[in-house]
């Protein structure tokens, strides 16, 4: 029976979500699966993998073929590299502590570059959230920038009528103080005249 290490699609319709399982080739693709070796999320950044390490070697060693995108993803988590390591162990190349150190070594320079990666991506995204607040500011800076020559215009405006009403009454004021100095001057020349009228009774008597 020919086997294969493949995807076996789950989740909902726009997020996939994958089960990596060795199963049947003849099997359909979402069908009955010999044993569930882990699992893969592409929908998070960078993916999420969750497999079966010592299973998946088992596996290979049992002559079970992976598809092209079960092999990448046996790839990134070392698995080839493993069964590789094992094959040496078998020729008599390498002892199991050398093979086991190795791939310790590799696994730990693996999760250094992911970490490294993920901290790339969550200082990105800081410097996009920094910069799309400050983007906010500015444009509200510019909103209220704009608002405020519309308010002065309008305490402008409202003040006119009260400096127009102003104006008018200190111009109406000296028309006044004229009017009263000319109702003034009136009795004095009244006096005036009246007085050479007494001088001249008085020659006569």
């Amino acid at each position: 029976m020919p086997v294969k290490i493949r995807l076996q699609r789950h989740g909902k319709k726009g997020k996939p979500f994958y089960w990596i399982v060795a199963a049947d080739s003849r099997a359909k693709r979402d069908g009955k699966f010999l044993e569930k070796l882990g699992t893969y999320n592409p929908n998070t950044n960078p993916a999420t993998i969750n497999l079966n390490i010592d299973g998946s070697v088992q596996w290979l060693n049992n002559g079970a073929q992976p598809t092209d995108t079960a092999r990448a993803i046996l790839s990134y988590k070392g698995v080839l590299l493993k069964h590789h390591l094992l094959g040496g162990v078998r020729k008599g190349a390498l002892t199991e502590e050398q093979a086991e150190e190795k791939f310790n070594a590799w696994i730990a320079e693996k999760e250094a570059a992911v970490q490294a990666k993920k901290d790339g991506l969550s200082k990105a995204d800081a410097e996009a959230r920094a910069k799309a607040l400050e983007a906010e500011k500015e444009v509200s800076n510019k909103r209220a920038a704009a608002a405020l020559p519309e308010v002065e215009e309008e305490v402008v405006e409202e003040s006119a009528p009260v400096v127009e009403e102003a104006n008018a009454e200190t111009a109406e004021a000296p028309e006044a103080a004229a009017e009263v100095k000319e109702e003034v001057a009136e009795p004095e020349a009244k006096v005036e005249e009246a007085a050479p009228a007494e001088e001249a009774s008085k020659e006569k008597e």
